[in-house]
């Protein structure tokens, strides 16, 4: 069969707003009194908004009830959207655009799958958004990530087999959810080191796509 399709991660691969995330998430913390550091930020990467508020809670002195909870989780995506802000085209990563541009010439249809709800701002403002030929992404599921429902809506938006799917991801979870969804797994970034990835990449500017379609 041979892979007819690649489902991009949006965040970390494409473009990094982790530093946004940060930010958003220090500001709930600092003003909840609760300890928050770039090594707890870490635990975050590649899950979902209300699973992240739930590991920033473990350090708070008191419960929080699912009001609060929800109160905390649309302050957090407010103060991360305004920070959206400041993304233009200078932010996309290395190497992104010469493999659209390589995929799309080799005839190879490329789709994002993202767990955030946030993917279509993000990809207007780095310009790109007609780019995808399929976008999947945190409105079109109930499941966040390592559940593999993300990526198995892009296939299907794509109308590809999964076997004949490659997933890039830099968030070892992602990773995971690409397995579970009967991909091939590119790790990226992060997730380079993962024993999950069936090739692996510091970066798309340091990806070789030929070994990476051959992975069917």
């Amino acid at each position: 069969m041979g892979i007819q399709a690649v489902i991009f991660d949006l965040d970390g691969v494409i473009v990094s707003t982790d530093e946004y995330h940060f930010l958003a998430w220090k500001a709930i913390a600092d003003r909840e009194g609760i300890e928050f550091t770039r090594e707890i930020n870490e635990q975050l990467r590649g899950v979902s908004r209300m699973e992240s508020l739930e590991i920033l809670l473990r350090k708070a002195a008191r419960p929080y009830s699912a009001e609060e909870k929800l109160a905390l989780a649309a302050d957090k995506n407010s103060r991360y959207r305004e920070l959206l802000n400041r993304l233009s085209p200078a932010d996309i990563l290395p190497g992104v655009d010469h493999v659209i541009e390589e995929l799309k010439l080799r005839g190879v249809r490329i789709a994002i799958g993202s767990s955030s709800k946030n993917t279509p701002i993000i990809l207007e403002k780095i310009g790109l958004k007609d780019t995808f030929d399929a976008v999947a992404d945190g409105n079109d599921i109930q499941n966040s990530k390592p559940d593999p429902e993300v990526f198995l809506v892009a296939a299907q938006k794509l109308g590809e087999d999964p076997a004949a799917c490659v997933v890039v991801e830099d968030a070892y979870a992602g990773l995971e959810a690409a397995k579970r969804a009967g991909m091939k797994a590119v790790g990226v970034g992060f997730a380079s080191g993962s024993p999950l990835a069936d090739y692996a990449a510091p970066d798309l500017a340091h990806a070789d796509l030929d070994q990476i379609l051959a992975l069917a």
